[in-house]
């Protein structure tokens, strides 16, 4: 509840809180009132009442007999009434020279500064696991609706309900405040796409997915053809076809960390960054922008030209062996748009549903790490293999 300043409540009335009548229950400094809940609980409404007035943190992070999804901290966080200031907020109170920076809480950071200080940073705004580059607790929350005018004043990066280029290009962000922020998914639910240019570009800006299998699947059809007929065999044919599709692996995985993600060497300027959020941020700003989501066939081209130049340059001794690599390559981009649309917007068969949940993982846990889409082989070879994601702490 980012910018709300909720009151800090007495440890004594949030005791006090403990029947079918009234129940309050504590998170580390967070108050919940859950009194509305308790018909709903699904172990019943007992087992709440039985620790009303009280803090839940130990017994709902107990995985061996209680185990609590992320959607029970979010029904938590619908229900945050307050703060109560624990021992060791009261000795930062005590001690800070403007007890206003931090009750009534949330602190500001002077206010924060004191608390860590004092050891009481812990206590402040544990009521959800946080991952820390994404400011996200699971891949749910990557549908979470985002309120757009709060997100911008407590952010001050874009602002949603405007067209977004411009705000990148004139919004003077240094590149690590860009970066923090881009990484920070949001949810648009306005209408099919946040505005891009706010003009007669913005149709140019957004791409079904049913466009990549249409314009990319007759040109390597036909491509395959001319090779199969200037090669002397199917076998031979199928063969440098397959070689192209899985050089489109690798491919695959350099564009994704070293084009996409060249953050750490990104020019901190408005033209870097403007570039960045144009080829990659925009879609980790906004993961689940289904028209924003495949990339236009336009930029594919561009893309594409050195591809069909290497395919070439190595496979110079024949020319038909050249295109049957190239459409073997272009094929697996085919493969790799598609999956990468049905990864985030459909339900899938077992294997992709791992799949699934290792590519969530690099939107909503760890940016910096898994970068194969279709595969995480080449993610396993070069040591950026994503790790399954153990109970987070809060930031």
């Amino acid at each position: 509840m980012p910018g709300v300043r909720l009151p800090t409540i007495p440890t004594r009335d949030v005791a006090s809180h403990n029947s079918d009548k009234s129940c309050y229950v504590t998170v580390g400094a967070n108050v919940y009132d859950v009194t509305s809940f308790l018909p709903d609980h699904p172990g019943g409404g007992d087992l709440i009442l039985e620790y009303g007035g009280k803090d839940v943190s130990e017994i709902m992070g107990d995985e061996l007999s209680h185990t609590h999804s992320e959607a029970a901290y979010g029904i938590l966080n619908h229900n945050l009434i307050g703060f109560v200031a624990k021992e060791a907020t009261i000795k930062a109170i005590v001690e800070h020279d403007r007890p206003e920076d931090i009750v009534p809480m949330l602190p500001n950071q002077a206010g924060m500064e004191a608390m860590k200080a004092n050891g009481a940073i812990g206590e402040v705004d544990q009521s959800q696991p946080i991952f820390a580059a994404t400011g996200l607790s699971g891949v749910e929350d990557l549908t979470k609706e985002t309120d757009l005018n709060t997100d911008f004043e407590t952010h001050r990066f874009l602002d949603l309900n405007k067209p977004l280029l411009m705000q990148v290009w004139n919004g003077g962000f240094s590149k690590e405040f860009y970066l923090e922020q881009v990484h920070r998914p949001r949810y648009y639910t306005k209408g099919d796409s946040a505005p891009l240019f706010g003009n007669f570009l913005e149709p140019l800006s957004k791409t079904a997915w049913y466009v990549i299998p249409s314009v990319w699947l007759p040109p390597v059809a036909y491509g395959s053809f001319v090779a199969y007929q200037g090669l002397p065999s199917f076998f031979q044919t199928a063969a440098y076809w397959l070689i192209g599709l899985f050089l489109w692996t690798l491919v695959e995985y350099g564009l994704h960390r070293g084009l996409f993600h060249v953050d750490k060497y990104l020019p901190d300027n408005r033209i870097g960054i403007t570039a960045h959020f144009l080829l990659h941020g925009i879609h980790h700003y906004l993961p689940m922008d289904k028209y924003r989501l495949v990339m236009p066939p336009t930029l594919f081209i561009a893309l594409a030209t050195p591809f069909y130049k290497l395919a070439h340059t190595v496979f110079f001794y024949d020319w038909y062996a050249a295109i049957a690599v190239f459409c073997g390559g272009i094929f697996g981009y085919i493969c790799y748009d598609l999956t990468h649309y049905f990864l985030h917007h459909k339900t899938l068969p077992s294997y992709y549903k791992k799949l699934k949940r290792y590519h969530l993982q690099h939107h909503y846990a760890d940016y910096e790490n898994g970068f194969g889409v279709t595969s995480r082989f080449w993610d396993t070879v070069f040591g950026t293999e994503l790790q399954p994601p153990k109970a987070a702490k809060a930031a």
